[in-house]
């Protein structure tokens, strides 16, 4: 990371803590069609992303573009409404631009969500599964380039990217909701094309339960700044199926909205037990 994206980075995160004067313990990302989880949000501050200095602007459909300060579950949270991508012509540090600046507002831990094509033929459209582990070899590390220390070290360890303490408390969350939870390993693309039979194949076979075009970036580095990561997917298409394999974006969006409650309900539970 180079001196000036430093610059920019502890610019953007002085203006916010002028405007909010209190710290978050605890940063969300809500992916496509989630976005109403911020509605459970207490909100004590919120500004739209073209208000932010240096802050990239989401333009993807399903995502509002804010950040959220409030309560939750009584914990202070910071939420981002809308993510940003690589596929949307991002560059990596700009992409894990929010996931820094969260940790430099003081969260320790990072919660994620994300639409994603299931690859299990277990599982189903609708279904929920946390992330024990990625794939991240098809996209573009945002490490890459001079390592800064404030940030964390040159060569990570990510021998365990998501807390097995937090899929822990996730499990036991699940359960007092009565809410069935898959478990899996995600594989991260740049998108935005759906990927082809043969790729879903190919990434299934690499030992992926589920595909998505977010996420893993997020992860590497959030972990490489020392944040506790969980992550969970709605399972909003089948990639390996008998049938038509013909995926839409509104296909993703709805399924996403109807298996949203479930989340919500699980993330306020976890919440509320850190």
């Amino acid at each position: 990371m180079t001196e000036n994206n430093i610059r920019k980075l502890q610019q953007t995160a002085l203006w916010l803590k002028n405007s909010y004067p209190h710290q978050p313990e605890i940063g969300i990302v809500l992916g496509s069609g989630i976005g109403n989880l911020s509605r459970e949000i207490e909100i004590e501050f919120q500004v739209e992303y073209s208000r932010i200095p240096d802050f990239p602007v989401s333009t993807v459909k399903g995502h509002s573009g804010e950040l959220i300060f409030g309560m939750m579950s009584g914990k202070r949270v910071m939420a981002m409404a809308g993510r940003f991508h690589f596929y949307e012509g991002y560059d990596a540090e700009q992409v894990v631009f929010p996931v820094r600046l969260m940790r430099l507002m003081g969260v320790k831990t990072l919660l994620l969500s994300n639409a994603a094509g299931g690859m299990n033929k277990d599982f189903k459209v609708g279904d929920l599964m946390m992330i024990t582990d990625h794939i991240s070899l098809f996209t573009f590390n945002p490490l890459i380039g001079p390592n800064a220390e404030l940030l964390g070290p040159r060569f990570p360890d990510m021998s365990e990217p998501y807390n097995k303490n937090l899929i822990e408390k996730a499990r036991a969350a699940a359960l007092r909701n009565r809410i069935p939870v898959r478990e899996g390993v995600y594989a991260g693309v740049t998108g935005p094309s759906f990927e082809t039979r043969a790729e879903y194949r190919l990434l299934h076979m690499a030992g992926a339960d589920a595909v998505g075009m977010s996420t893993v970036q997020e992860t590497i580095a959030a972990v490489h700044m020392g944040m506790d990561v969980f992550a969970m997917s709605i399972i909003t298409d089948m990639g390996i199926r008998e049938e038509d394999n013909v995926i839409t974006h509104e296909e993703v969006l709805q399924a996403a909205r109807e298996a949203e409650p479930r989340l919500t309900a699980i993330f306020k539970d976890l919440i509320g037990s850190m």
